[in-house]
């Protein structure tokens, strides 16, 4: 399956974002991809007061992003938020394309690196998965990636590939800790991991110096079920397109069956 690593940059502005989603979805499609995946908050970035942008998946931002995904042709996954009880938000991937039409909402929050995400944002419950022109992907989202059980769930619905917006926070070592849990949870399940962060706010931006919110450090990536990294974006804006090999799931489980061979 062609599959669309599309990292970018979000503004505060939800509509300026779903222009420029537009534009990669276009460019994806062009090119023969199947699924777009891009960011976590991807309709805005973090860093602002989030409930006054969020809305509901049947308002406008969610239907632009449909309606560039019929368009053009394609699945898209992209970060939103929508309203939650007691004036929090939630943190929600929509991914919507031919015969898919669905949403996750993320389940771990980052409360960590003295950033409390909790705080504004009401945690989801439900593990989800979808199937993309025959391919069941499953989807988490930035903080969910520390949390192998969440991967290994989705490989128990029969995913071979999950999907990973992602806004990642910049910090020293942050890097270092991106890339080693991509590859260790495409390992822990034996699952493509299609990860797509944003990228930093700035051509100038150090990665290594630690911000107020999670902006993005970039460097997304596509890592292989056997743990090797395919593909892999720098920290500017970049499209990545690549096919992802839904049979080498089965050759790589047929060689280290850690799933048959879990007992806890």
């Amino acid at each position: 399956m062609r599959t669309a690593l599309c990292q970018f940059t979000a503004g505060t502005d939800p509509e300026e974002n779903l222009r420029t989603i537009d534009g990669l979805a276009e460019r994806a499609a062009a090119r023969g991809a199947q699924l777009a995946v891009f960011p976590e908050a991807s309709m805005a970035r973090f860093g602002i007061p989030l409930a006054p942008v969020a809305q509901p998946l049947d308002g406008p931002w969610a239907e632009g992003v449909r309606e560039s995904a019929r368009r053009h042709g394609l699945t898209v996954v992209a970060g939103m938020f929508r309203p939650a009880d007691g004036g929090r938000v939630a943190n929600t991937l929509i991914a919507t394309g031919p015969g898919v039409d669905a949403a996750y909402d993320k389940i771990h929050l980052y409360d960590a690196f003295g950033f409390s995400e909790s705080r504004t944002v009401a945690p989801g419950q439900e593990v989800v998965t979808v199937d993309v022109a025959g391919v069941r992907v499953g989807l988490a989202t930035c903080y969910d990636v520390r949390f192998p059980e969440l991967f290994r769930a989705h490989a128990d619905q029969g995913a071979v590939l999950s999907v990973l917006p992602a806004s990642w926070g910049a910090g020293p070592g942050k890097l270092d800790h991106w890339e080693l849990l991509c590859r260790a949870r495409a390992l822990d399940a034996t699952v493509w991991v299609a990860a797509v962060g944003q990228a930093p706010p700035g051509p100038d931006a150090d990665i290594t110096q630690p911000t107020k919110a999670p902006l993005g450090i970039g460097h997304s990536v596509l890592v292989g079920p056997d743990g090797r990294v395919r593909e892999q974006a720098g920290t500017q804006p970049e499209l990545i397109v690549a096919d992802v090999d839904t049979e080498e799931v089965g050759r790589v489980r047929g060689a280290v069956a850690v799933l048959d061979n879990r007992r806890l």
